[in-house]
């Protein structure tokens, strides 16, 4: 976490992430043009935000697009603030909310320490799934074009459905993703998951791109993510389950 701090305390880097929160997925062009400084100022203090893991970037053709990483913040909020200050974690959530609601693709990525092979069985396991996913869980035969569901025992309810589209483990899984939780979220139609694991030395890269999402969608569809993976995280290097104020509030809903 020292590095995310770092990066924070510098006025810039906020203005970056300032300008991302206002238009996430922009190249450095777009950026150097918003910010009084010259094209190198503006790669240094981004390549400081990534190394902090609070952006992450993806290549388009010829450009490198730079998103917003909430992940590394929803890290900070449940080490430090979620056990003083429960109000102030409530806040900090529907900031989180405000920042990711404004663009078609959002990019989610974490460190584990873990294997691949572990980290893909956390994903696809149904027993694990559930005790960092809300209390859901998944059911699949895990096969390209077959079908899954995101189950929650407790309410006894489908929570999500859709289709395996590629199953490549323990590397790559794309699915199809259909929310079924209210009827606000059914409206909003079929997105994309994509879920990349990277082995990185003794750890894991995970990414996760939720996209193919509709201009403006009901935040619900992608809000919960960084404590989904927060919770994986913990669950795998620790043993434990996430015990932050929302993850128990969500996972004992049914």
């Amino acid at each position: 976490m020292d590095e995310v701090f770092k990066a924070l305390a510098d006025p810039t880097r906020r203005s970056l992430l300032d300008e991302l929160f206002e238009q996430d997925g922009q190249s450095l062009s777009a950026l150097e043009a918003r910010l009084p400084m010259t094209r190198f100022g503006v790669m240094k203090h981004l390549r400081v935000l990534e190394e902090a893991g609070l952006i992450t970037t993806r290549k388009r053709g010829r450009e490198k697009l730079h998103f917003l990483n909430p992940v590394p913040i929803r890290l900070v909020h449940d080490r430090w603030v979620s056990k003083y200050a429960e109000p102030w974690a409530a806040a900090l959530t529907g900031l989180k909310h405000e920042l990711e609601e404004r663009t078609m693709e959002k990019v989610f990525e974490i460190y584990i320490k873990t294997t691949p092979e572990r980290l893909w069985e956390a994903i696809v396991d149904d027993e694990m799934r559930q005790r960092y996913n809300f209390g859901v869980g998944v059911r699949s035969e895990w096969t390209p074009g077959s079908g899954y569901e995101g189950f929650h025992p407790g309410a006894g309810i489908a929570i999500a459905a859709g289709e395996n589209l590629e199953v490549e483990p323990p590397r790559r899984l794309v699915q199809s993703f259909n929310a079924l939780w209210s009827d606000q979220v059914k409206g909003e139609g079929t997105s994309r998951v994509t879920w990349e694991i990277e082995q990185v030395e003794d750890s894991c890269r995970l990414t996760v791109t939720h996209d193919q999402l509709r201009e403006g969608a009901n935040d619900e569809l992608f809000g919960g993510w960084p404590m989904i993976l927060s919770g994986l995280k913990t669950l795998l290097e620790t043993g434990e389950v996430l015990t932050t104020p929302g993850s128990l509030r969500y996972a004992q809903a049914g």
